[in-house]
């Protein structure tokens, strides 16, 4: 079977084509190029030079191609667009959507593969004609939170080869075989921002609106840079310590108001913080919508977060409701609420639009 991975110079994807190789497929390294800038702040160059190394070692052959364009205008202007309105976007589920199972796919099947392949931690399940998404062996470095955007038809396209092997066997085996990518730094966050300041950088293409950081009752506490550059349950950069007549306390952002421009504050991890529940849109059900209109499960609102029980109410085929069993700390909207079953099948997820 001819499989096309997207490798990245990672040491994760480096992996996922040696064992497919190893299986005995015919392996073929497509490289994406998704930003492109002059001042050496995204690695693709770097990155792209060990994907030569890689592939030369493991005896497959390479392409590269340069989604810059795409990833711009599905990607980019979107989080662009969220921030414009105060939310807290994730680019990273609308890559995986719209350009590593898009146009890639498409790259895939021109240079005649069969299937694509990642170096996502994550599980495809095929039972009854149906494909479901299921956490890694590896639940710490799980990736299906990202992939909850995928739709029956590149689920059924990919293969995932980390899907029951811990991120350390996954070095040792790049040690063992010498791969230049063995010692080599995970990626965190966002090519286009690297190891910049983020406010910098969305400076560059949102032009900032310094206004008022206020308290829960109004009170003027100091300036701000731009709402759009601060999210809930922050704690750093406000600048508003040791405020006279107050005890001295962390003060965490606890709401934007973006119609008076002001960025409003709490003193202490007090209930302002917390959400009792969302409501989110855009849901993609893994593999189809439920029969019930209620259920149990269990929630994730941002990546890191461990499993939080919930009950959800579907309103329509792209709306639920999420009322959590215990209040959650700092559920920011632009983020995805993703849904898990008891065994570790994702069922799915949107976007959260509100919180309560």
């Amino acid at each position: 079977m001819r499989v096309v991975v997207g490798i990245s110079g990672g040491v994760d994807s480096s992996v996922a084509a040696y064992l497919l190789k190893q299986q005995g497929h015919d392996v073929i390294g497509l490289f994406m190029v998704n930003w492109e800038e002059s001042d050496g702040s995204c690695t693709a160059e770097t990155d792209f030079e060990d994907v030569k190394r890689v592939c030369s070692k493991l005896g497959v052959p390479y392409f590269s191609v340069n989604y810059a364009k795409q990833y711009y205008d599905r990607v980019f202007t979107y989080f662009l667009e969220e921030h414009k309105k105060g939310r807290t976007p994730n680019p990273d589920v609308l890559c995986n959507r719209e350009i590593k199972f898009g146009p890639f796919l498409e790259q895939a099947k021109k240079l005649g593969a069969d299937m694509i392949a990642t170096g996502h931690y994550a599980k495809k399940i095929e039972k009854d004609g149906k494909f479901y998404l299921a956490k890694a062996a590896d639940e710490s470095k799980d990736q299906s939170y990202f992939l909850n955007q995928l739709s029956q038809s590149q689920l059924a396209s990919v293969l995932f080869p980390l899907a029951d092997i811990k991120k350390s066997e996954v070095r040792q085996i790049a040690k063992e075989l010498g791969l230049s990518t063995a010692e080599k730094k995970d990626s965190t966050g966002i090519c286009f921002i690297g190891e910049r300041n983020f406010k910098n950088f969305l400076k560059n293409y949102l032009p900032a609106q310094p206004g008022d950081i206020v308290d829960l009752d109004g009170n003027k506490l100091g300036r701000h840079d731009g709402v759009m550059f601060y999210t809930l349950g922050q704690r750093r950069g406000l600048n508003i310590g040791g405020q006279a007549g107050r005890e001295n306390g962390r003060w965490f952002v606890v709401k934007k108001d973006m119609q008076k421009n002001q960025l409003i504050v709490s003193q202490g991890e007090g209930e302002e913080l917390y959400s009792k529940g969302l409501y989110a849109s855009g849901m993609n059900f893994i593999p189809e919508p439920p029969k019930q209109k209620q259920f149990d499960c269990f929630v994730k609102v941002r990546y890191r977060q461990p499993d939080q029980k919930a009950k959800v109410s579907i309103i329509d085929d792209e709306h639920i409701k999420i009322d959590f069993d215990q209040p959650q700390r700092a559920v920011a909207p632009g983020q995805f609420a993703v849904l898990y079953d008891e065994n570790g099948i994702c069922l799915g997820g949107g976007t959260i639009d509100e919180i309560f």
